[in-house]
Protein backbone atom coordinates (compact mmCIF):
# COMPACT_ATOMS: atom_id res chain seq x y z
CA UNK A 1 0.00 0.00 0.00
CA UNK A 2 1.21 3.48 -0.90
CA UNK A 3 0.12 6.91 0.23
CA UNK A 4 0.83 9.97 -1.89
CA UNK A 5 0.89 13.15 0.18
CA UNK A 6 0.67 16.26 -1.99
CA UNK A 7 0.77 19.82 -0.67
CA UNK A 8 -2.20 21.88 -1.89
CA UNK A 9 -1.22 24.89 -4.04
CA UNK A 10 2.15 24.70 -2.35
CA UNK A 11 3.73 28.05 -3.22
CA UNK A 12 0.55 29.97 -2.39
CA UNK A 13 0.13 27.98 0.84
CA UNK A 14 3.71 28.84 1.86
CA UNK A 15 2.92 32.55 1.51
CA UNK A 16 -0.09 32.13 3.81
CA UNK A 17 1.85 30.45 6.63
CA UNK A 18 3.26 33.72 7.94
CA UNK A 19 0.45 35.92 6.62
CA UNK A 20 -2.78 34.30 7.87
CA UNK A 21 -4.73 37.38 6.77
CA UNK A 22 -4.37 35.97 3.24
CA UNK A 23 -6.57 32.98 4.10
CA UNK A 24 -9.45 32.98 1.62
CA UNK A 25 -7.87 35.68 -0.54
CA UNK A 26 -6.72 34.84 -4.10
CA UNK A 27 -2.93 34.49 -4.43
CA UNK A 28 -0.60 34.15 -7.41
CA UNK A 29 3.15 33.56 -7.43
CA UNK A 30 5.33 34.80 -10.27
CA UNK A 31 8.29 33.23 -12.05
CA UNK A 32 11.87 34.50 -12.01
CA UNK A 33 12.08 38.21 -12.78
CA UNK A 34 8.34 38.48 -12.12
CA UNK A 35 7.67 37.27 -15.64
CA UNK A 36 4.54 35.11 -15.52
CA UNK A 37 2.15 33.29 -13.20
CA UNK A 38 3.52 29.92 -12.03
CA UNK A 39 1.28 29.17 -9.03
CA UNK A 40 -2.30 30.01 -8.04
CA UNK A 41 -4.47 29.48 -5.01
CA UNK A 42 -7.90 27.91 -5.49
CA UNK A 43 -9.45 31.37 -5.23
CA UNK A 44 -7.23 32.66 -8.03
CA UNK A 45 -8.11 29.66 -10.21
CA UNK A 46 -11.80 30.40 -9.63
CA UNK A 47 -11.25 33.92 -10.97
CA UNK A 48 -10.03 32.46 -14.26
CA UNK A 49 -6.39 33.50 -13.90
CA UNK A 50 -4.45 31.29 -16.28
CA UNK A 51 -1.24 29.46 -15.50
CA UNK A 52 1.65 31.02 -17.42
CA UNK A 53 -0.11 34.35 -17.95
CA UNK A 54 2.38 37.18 -18.51
CA UNK A 55 2.35 39.43 -15.46
CA UNK A 56 2.56 42.70 -17.39
CA UNK A 57 -0.60 41.72 -19.26
CA UNK A 58 -2.70 40.82 -16.21
CA UNK A 59 -1.22 43.16 -13.59
CA UNK A 60 -4.10 45.65 -13.72
CA UNK A 61 -6.72 42.90 -13.62
CA UNK A 62 -5.04 41.27 -10.62
CA UNK A 63 -4.98 44.59 -8.78
CA UNK A 64 -8.63 45.24 -9.62
CA UNK A 65 -9.69 41.79 -8.34
CA UNK A 66 -7.71 42.17 -5.10
CA UNK A 67 -5.28 39.34 -5.84
CA UNK A 68 -2.19 39.09 -3.61
CA UNK A 69 0.86 38.83 -5.88
CA UNK A 70 4.27 37.49 -4.81
CA UNK A 71 7.65 37.02 -6.41
CA UNK A 72 9.06 33.50 -6.09
CA UNK A 73 10.62 32.92 -2.68
CA UNK A 74 12.46 29.65 -3.21
CA UNK A 75 14.34 29.84 0.10
CA UNK A 76 11.02 29.85 1.96
CA UNK A 77 9.44 27.17 -0.23
CA UNK A 78 12.43 24.86 0.04
CA UNK A 79 12.63 25.15 3.81
CA UNK A 80 8.91 24.55 4.36
CA UNK A 81 9.12 21.56 2.02
CA UNK A 82 11.93 20.13 4.15
CA UNK A 83 9.80 20.58 7.28
CA UNK A 84 6.81 18.84 5.68
CA UNK A 85 9.00 15.88 4.65
CA UNK A 86 10.41 15.64 8.18
CA UNK A 87 6.88 15.30 9.56
CA UNK A 88 5.97 12.67 6.96
CA UNK A 89 9.08 10.65 7.80
CA UNK A 90 7.57 9.93 11.25
CA UNK A 91 4.55 8.20 9.67
CA UNK A 92 6.16 5.49 7.53
CA UNK A 93 9.27 3.31 7.68
CA UNK A 94 10.27 4.33 4.15
CA UNK A 95 9.33 7.22 1.90
CA UNK A 96 10.21 8.71 -1.48
CA UNK A 97 10.41 12.50 -1.79
CA UNK A 98 9.07 12.78 -5.32
CA UNK A 99 9.16 16.57 -5.68
CA UNK A 100 9.24 19.74 -3.60
CA UNK A 101 5.56 19.24 -2.67
CA UNK A 102 4.94 15.49 -3.12
CA UNK A 103 6.00 12.42 -1.18
CA UNK A 104 5.16 8.71 -1.40
CA UNK A 105 4.88 6.74 1.87
CA UNK A 106 5.07 2.96 2.18
CA UNK A 107 2.07 1.80 4.25
CA UNK A 108 2.47 -1.89 3.48
CA UNK A 109 1.40 -4.06 6.42
CA UNK A 110 -0.20 -1.19 8.33
CA UNK A 111 -2.65 -2.76 10.79
CA UNK A 112 -5.13 0.10 11.13
CA UNK A 113 -7.79 2.10 9.33
CA UNK A 114 -5.84 3.74 6.49
CA UNK A 115 -8.36 6.53 5.95
CA UNK A 116 -8.10 7.51 9.63
CA UNK A 117 -4.31 7.28 9.36
CA UNK A 118 -4.32 9.56 6.32
CA UNK A 119 -6.48 12.08 8.17
CA UNK A 120 -4.03 12.02 11.07
CA UNK A 121 -1.17 12.70 8.65
CA UNK A 122 -2.99 15.61 7.01
CA UNK A 123 -3.99 17.16 10.34
CA UNK A 124 -0.49 16.85 11.81
CA UNK A 125 1.22 18.36 8.75
CA UNK A 126 -1.22 21.29 8.81
CA UNK A 127 -0.80 21.81 12.55
CA UNK A 128 3.00 21.57 12.63
CA UNK A 129 3.88 23.36 9.38
CA UNK A 130 0.78 25.33 8.34
CA UNK A 131 0.67 23.58 4.94
CA UNK A 132 -2.58 21.87 3.83
CA UNK A 133 -2.15 18.51 2.10
CA UNK A 134 -4.22 15.89 0.29
CA UNK A 135 -3.58 12.15 0.70
CA UNK A 136 -4.31 9.40 -1.81
CA UNK A 137 -3.94 5.78 -0.68
CA UNK A 138 -3.88 2.75 -3.00
CA UNK A 139 -2.07 -0.50 -3.79
CA UNK A 140 0.03 1.10 -6.55
CA UNK A 141 1.75 4.45 -6.91
CA UNK A 142 -0.22 5.30 -10.05
CA UNK A 143 -3.59 4.62 -8.36
CA UNK A 144 -2.42 6.61 -5.33
CA UNK A 145 -1.86 9.51 -7.74
CA UNK A 146 -5.41 9.13 -9.06
CA UNK A 147 -6.82 8.94 -5.51
CA UNK A 148 -4.89 12.05 -4.51
CA UNK A 149 -6.22 13.92 -7.53
CA UNK A 150 -9.80 13.01 -6.59
CA UNK A 151 -9.25 14.10 -2.98
CA UNK A 152 -7.92 17.45 -4.16
CA UNK A 153 -11.01 17.97 -6.29
CA UNK A 154 -13.31 17.32 -3.33
CA UNK A 155 -14.46 13.87 -4.50
CA UNK A 156 -13.72 12.10 -1.21
CA UNK A 157 -16.21 11.70 1.65
CA UNK A 158 -13.23 11.86 4.01
CA UNK A 159 -12.23 15.36 2.95
CA UNK A 160 -8.51 15.58 2.17
CA UNK A 161 -8.01 11.79 2.16
CA UNK A 162 -9.17 9.14 -0.30
CA UNK A 163 -8.43 5.43 0.08
CA UNK A 164 -8.92 3.72 -3.29
CA UNK A 165 -10.48 0.56 -1.86
CA UNK A 166 -13.32 2.56 -0.29
CA UNK A 167 -14.67 3.76 -3.65
CA UNK A 168 -18.07 2.36 -4.58
CA UNK A 169 -16.99 2.00 -8.23
CA UNK A 170 -13.27 2.30 -8.98
CA UNK A 171 -14.04 1.51 -12.64
CA UNK A 172 -16.25 4.58 -12.95
CA UNK A 173 -13.57 6.71 -11.32
CA UNK A 174 -10.98 5.58 -13.88
CA UNK A 175 -13.44 5.96 -16.75
CA UNK A 176 -13.98 9.60 -15.78
CA UNK A 177 -10.22 10.33 -15.92
CA UNK A 178 -8.95 11.41 -19.37
CA UNK A 179 -5.93 9.39 -20.43
CA UNK A 180 -3.82 12.57 -20.72
CA UNK A 181 -4.31 13.14 -16.97
CA UNK A 182 -2.79 9.79 -15.98
CA UNK A 183 0.57 10.10 -14.23
CA UNK A 184 3.37 9.91 -16.79
CA UNK A 185 1.20 10.25 -19.92
CA UNK A 186 2.37 13.25 -21.92
CA UNK A 187 0.22 15.04 -24.47
CA UNK A 188 1.85 13.29 -27.44
CA UNK A 189 1.35 9.87 -25.88
CA UNK A 190 -2.24 10.83 -25.08
CA UNK A 191 -2.95 11.59 -28.74
CA UNK A 192 -1.44 8.25 -29.81
CA UNK A 193 -3.47 6.36 -27.22
CA UNK A 194 -6.69 8.06 -28.33
CA UNK A 195 -5.91 7.04 -31.90
CA UNK A 196 -5.92 3.45 -30.61
CA UNK A 197 -9.31 3.96 -28.97
CA UNK A 198 -7.88 4.42 -25.47
CA UNK A 199 -9.43 7.66 -24.22
CA UNK A 200 -9.54 7.24 -20.44
CA UNK A 201 -7.71 5.55 -17.59
CA UNK A 202 -10.10 2.58 -17.44
CA UNK A 203 -9.55 1.81 -21.12
CA UNK A 204 -5.80 1.98 -20.51
CA UNK A 205 -6.09 -0.39 -17.54
CA UNK A 206 -7.98 -2.89 -19.72
CA UNK A 207 -5.57 -2.67 -22.67
CA UNK A 208 -3.10 -5.44 -23.57
CA UNK A 209 0.08 -4.53 -21.63
CA UNK A 210 2.38 -6.43 -23.99
CA UNK A 211 0.95 -4.62 -27.01
CA UNK A 212 1.47 -1.31 -25.22
CA UNK A 213 5.06 -2.32 -24.51
CA UNK A 214 5.70 -2.94 -28.21
CA UNK A 215 4.11 0.37 -29.23
CA UNK A 216 5.31 2.65 -26.43
CA UNK A 217 7.91 0.89 -24.31
CA UNK A 218 8.12 -0.54 -20.82
CA UNK A 219 6.96 2.65 -19.06
CA UNK A 220 3.51 2.46 -20.69
CA UNK A 221 3.25 -1.25 -19.89
CA UNK A 222 3.92 -0.53 -16.23
CA UNK A 223 1.37 2.29 -16.17
CA UNK A 224 -1.22 -0.08 -17.62
CA UNK A 225 -0.52 -2.76 -15.01
CA UNK A 226 -0.46 -0.20 -12.17
CA UNK A 227 -3.91 1.10 -13.14
CA UNK A 228 -5.06 -2.53 -13.00
CA UNK A 229 -3.82 -2.85 -9.42
CA UNK A 230 -0.46 -4.58 -10.02
CA UNK A 231 2.39 -2.71 -8.36
CA UNK A 232 5.32 -2.25 -10.76
CA UNK A 233 6.91 0.93 -9.38
CA UNK A 234 8.66 0.52 -6.01
CA UNK A 235 9.71 3.47 -3.92
CA UNK A 236 12.96 5.08 -5.02
CA UNK A 237 14.69 5.26 -1.65
CA UNK A 238 17.90 6.64 -3.13
CA UNK A 239 17.58 9.21 -5.93
CA UNK A 240 19.51 8.15 -9.05
CA UNK A 241 22.81 9.98 -9.43
CA UNK A 242 22.63 13.04 -11.63
CA UNK A 243 24.52 13.13 -14.89
CA UNK A 244 24.81 16.91 -14.90
CA UNK A 245 24.09 20.00 -12.82
CA UNK A 246 22.92 23.27 -14.32
CA UNK A 247 22.44 26.71 -12.80
CA UNK A 248 20.89 29.27 -15.13
CA UNK A 249 18.93 32.50 -14.76
CA UNK A 250 17.39 35.21 -16.85
CA UNK A 251 18.83 38.57 -15.89
CA UNK A 252 16.96 41.36 -14.15
CA UNK A 253 17.93 43.58 -17.08
CA UNK A 254 19.74 42.95 -20.33
CA UNK A 255 23.52 42.97 -20.02
CA UNK A 256 26.03 44.39 -22.48
CA UNK A 257 29.34 44.44 -20.57
CA UNK A 258 31.66 41.49 -20.02
CA UNK A 259 32.13 42.36 -16.33
CA UNK A 260 28.40 42.05 -15.66
CA UNK A 261 28.29 38.67 -17.39
CA UNK A 262 31.39 37.54 -15.44
CA UNK A 263 29.65 38.39 -12.16
CA UNK A 264 26.63 36.30 -13.16
CA UNK A 265 28.70 33.34 -14.40
CA UNK A 266 30.82 33.42 -11.23
CA UNK A 267 27.69 33.27 -9.08
CA UNK A 268 26.24 30.44 -11.18
CA UNK A 269 29.46 28.40 -11.02
CA UNK A 270 29.61 28.94 -7.26
CA UNK A 271 26.06 27.69 -6.80
CA UNK A 272 26.71 24.73 -9.10
CA UNK A 273 29.73 23.84 -6.97
CA UNK A 274 27.58 23.91 -3.83
CA UNK A 275 25.10 21.53 -5.43
CA UNK A 276 27.92 19.29 -6.62
CA UNK A 277 29.36 18.94 -3.12
CA UNK A 278 25.92 18.42 -1.56
CA UNK A 279 25.51 15.40 -3.86
CA UNK A 280 29.04 14.18 -3.06
CA UNK A 281 30.12 14.36 -6.69
CA UNK A 282 32.96 15.75 -8.80
CA UNK A 283 32.77 17.21 -12.30
CA UNK A 284 34.98 16.28 -15.25
CA UNK A 285 33.81 19.13 -17.53
CA UNK A 286 32.36 22.64 -17.32
CA UNK A 287 30.13 24.29 -19.90
CA UNK A 288 28.99 27.92 -20.04
CA UNK A 289 26.36 29.42 -22.34
CA UNK A 290 24.87 32.84 -23.08
CA UNK A 291 22.11 34.06 -25.33
CA UNK A 292 20.12 37.13 -26.16
CA UNK A 293 16.34 37.25 -26.12
CA UNK A 294 14.83 35.46 -29.15
CA UNK A 295 11.87 37.82 -28.90
CA UNK A 296 13.90 41.03 -29.09
CA UNK A 297 13.32 42.43 -32.57
CA UNK A 298 15.50 45.48 -32.06
CA UNK A 299 18.76 43.59 -32.60
CA UNK A 300 20.31 40.37 -33.89
CA UNK A 301 19.90 37.16 -31.94
CA UNK A 302 23.08 35.53 -30.61
CA UNK A 303 23.58 32.31 -28.67
CA UNK A 304 26.75 30.36 -28.00
CA UNK A 305 28.37 27.97 -25.55
CA UNK A 306 31.82 26.69 -24.62
CA UNK A 307 32.83 23.49 -22.87
CA UNK A 308 36.15 22.65 -21.21
CA UNK A 309 37.23 19.24 -19.96
CA UNK A 310 39.19 18.91 -16.73
CA UNK A 311 42.30 16.76 -16.47
CA UNK A 312 41.20 15.78 -12.99
CA UNK A 313 37.59 15.69 -11.67
CA UNK A 314 37.01 18.46 -9.14
CA UNK A 315 34.57 19.74 -6.54
CA UNK A 316 36.49 23.01 -6.05
CA UNK A 317 34.39 26.07 -6.85
CA UNK A 318 37.51 28.10 -7.61
CA UNK A 319 38.49 25.75 -10.43
CA UNK A 320 34.91 25.61 -11.72
CA UNK A 321 34.72 29.42 -11.77
CA UNK A 322 38.02 29.71 -13.64
CA UNK A 323 36.85 27.29 -16.34
CA UNK A 324 33.45 28.98 -16.67
CA UNK A 325 34.92 32.49 -16.95
CA UNK A 326 37.51 31.36 -19.51
CA UNK A 327 34.71 29.84 -21.56
CA UNK A 328 32.68 33.05 -21.28
CA UNK A 329 35.61 35.11 -22.56
CA UNK A 330 35.77 32.88 -25.65
CA UNK A 331 32.12 33.26 -26.59
CA UNK A 332 31.44 36.85 -25.53
CA UNK A 333 30.96 39.40 -28.31
CA UNK A 334 30.34 43.10 -27.89
CA UNK A 335 27.25 44.76 -29.24
CA UNK A 336 24.68 42.26 -27.98
CA UNK A 337 22.10 42.62 -25.21
CA UNK A 338 22.40 39.36 -23.27
CA UNK A 339 19.25 38.04 -21.60
CA UNK A 340 20.40 34.79 -20.02
CA UNK A 341 23.47 32.78 -19.07
CA UNK A 342 24.14 29.49 -17.36
CA UNK A 343 26.79 27.06 -16.15
CA UNK A 344 26.59 23.27 -16.52
CA UNK A 345 28.78 20.71 -14.77
CA UNK A 346 29.10 17.58 -16.89
CA UNK A 347 30.35 14.00 -16.66
CA UNK A 348 29.84 13.73 -12.91
CA UNK A 349 31.57 11.10 -10.81
CA UNK A 350 31.37 10.14 -7.11
CA UNK A 351 33.69 12.28 -5.02
CA UNK A 352 35.49 9.23 -3.58
CA UNK A 353 36.21 7.79 -7.04
CA UNK A 354 39.39 9.76 -7.69
CA UNK A 355 42.34 8.72 -9.82
CA UNK A 356 45.61 10.62 -9.87
CA UNK A 357 47.48 11.75 -12.99
CA UNK A 358 50.75 9.97 -13.74
CA UNK A 359 52.21 12.94 -15.63
CA UNK A 360 50.67 15.80 -13.67
CA UNK A 361 52.74 18.99 -13.85
CA UNK A 362 52.09 19.68 -10.17
CA UNK A 363 50.92 17.18 -7.54
CA UNK A 364 48.33 19.58 -6.17
CA UNK A 365 46.72 19.33 -2.72
CA UNK A 366 43.28 17.74 -2.95
CA UNK A 367 43.05 17.51 0.82
CA UNK A 368 43.56 21.26 1.20
CA UNK A 369 40.96 21.99 -1.48
CA UNK A 370 38.44 19.69 0.20
CA UNK A 371 38.98 21.33 3.59
CA UNK A 372 38.58 24.79 2.05
CA UNK A 373 35.33 23.90 0.27
CA UNK A 374 33.91 22.20 3.36
CA UNK A 375 34.70 25.27 5.45
CA UNK A 376 33.13 27.56 2.85
CA UNK A 377 29.92 25.50 2.77
CA UNK A 378 29.78 25.29 6.56
CA UNK A 379 30.05 29.07 6.99
CA UNK A 380 27.40 29.77 4.34
CA UNK A 381 25.05 27.23 5.89
CA UNK A 382 25.28 28.78 9.34
CA UNK A 383 25.64 32.46 8.39
CA UNK A 384 23.47 32.51 5.29
CA UNK A 385 24.21 31.94 1.61
CA UNK A 386 26.75 34.42 0.31
CA UNK A 387 28.23 35.24 3.72
CA UNK A 388 31.56 34.21 2.17
CA UNK A 389 31.71 34.50 -1.60
CA UNK A 390 34.17 34.86 -4.46
CA UNK A 391 35.20 38.40 -5.39
CA UNK A 392 34.11 37.91 -9.00
CA UNK A 393 30.48 38.01 -7.92
CA UNK A 394 30.99 41.65 -6.95
CA UNK A 395 31.82 42.81 -10.48
CA UNK A 396 28.19 43.74 -11.06
CA UNK A 397 24.69 43.49 -9.62
CA UNK A 398 22.60 44.18 -12.71
CA UNK A 399 22.25 40.50 -13.53
CA UNK A 400 20.31 39.69 -10.36
CA UNK A 401 16.64 38.83 -10.77
CA UNK A 402 13.83 41.32 -10.33
CA UNK A 403 11.86 40.25 -7.25
CA UNK A 404 10.00 43.38 -6.26
CA UNK A 405 7.13 41.46 -4.63
CA UNK A 406 9.14 38.88 -2.68
CA UNK A 407 8.01 38.01 0.83
CA UNK A 408 10.38 37.66 3.77
CA UNK A 409 12.54 34.57 4.22
CA UNK A 410 10.76 33.92 7.51
CA UNK A 411 12.51 30.62 8.32
CA UNK A 412 15.95 30.96 6.71
CA UNK A 413 17.21 34.48 7.50
CA UNK A 414 17.43 36.56 10.68
CA UNK A 415 16.10 39.62 8.90
CA UNK A 416 12.95 37.75 7.90
CA UNK A 417 11.96 36.48 11.34
CA UNK A 418 8.41 37.53 12.22
CA UNK A 419 8.21 40.18 14.92
CA UNK A 420 5.82 39.59 17.80
CA UNK A 421 4.81 42.58 19.89
CA UNK A 422 2.84 42.43 23.11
Amino acid sequence: MFALVDCNNFYASCERVFQPKLEGRPIVVLSNNDGCVIARSNEAKALGIEMGAAYFKVEKDLRRMGVAVFSSNYALYGDLSRRVMQVLATYAPTLEVYSIDECFLDLTGMKRDLTAYGLEIAQTVRKWTGIPVSVGIAQTKTLAKVANRMAKKGKSPAGPVLEWSTLASPRDALAALPVEDVWGIAGRWGARLRALGIANAQALAEADPMRLRKLFGVVMERTCRELGGVSCLPLELVPPPRKQIMVSRSFGEKLHKLDDLMAAVTAFATRAGEKLRAQRMRARAVSVFVHTSPFDKSGQHYANSATAGLDKPTRDSGILITCAVQGLERIYHEGYAYQRAGVMLLDLAPENAEQGLLFAETPGDTGRSNRLMDALDRINRTRGRGAVHYAGEGLGERWRMRQKLKSAASTTGWAGLPAVRA
